[in-house]
């Protein structure tokens, strides 16, 4: 995944709780000096985990991925 598709992580609005670490399926999230940062980008899915849990609104996933059931 490229960085410009992975979610955007608010430093400002992060209340460095960790959710978005459990969350995350891909492992791709860490806490470093207090900032949770993308340790491994390329494993990022855009699963969208990290948006829906994160308490604080600090994650942004910037478009969202919906499936139809439109034939």
């Amino acid at each position: 995944m490229n960085d410009w598709t992975l979610p955007k992580i608010n430093q400002t609005k992060c209340i460095q709780c960790g959710s978005c670490i459990k969350a995350c399926p891909e492992g791709a999230l860490e806490m470093i000096d207090g900032k949770v940062v993308f340790i491994k980008p390329q494993a990022c899915t855009y699963c969208t985990q990290c948006e829906r849990i994160c308490p604080a609104g600090a994650i942004s996933c910037g478009f969202t991925v919906t499936w139809s059931t439109n034939s």
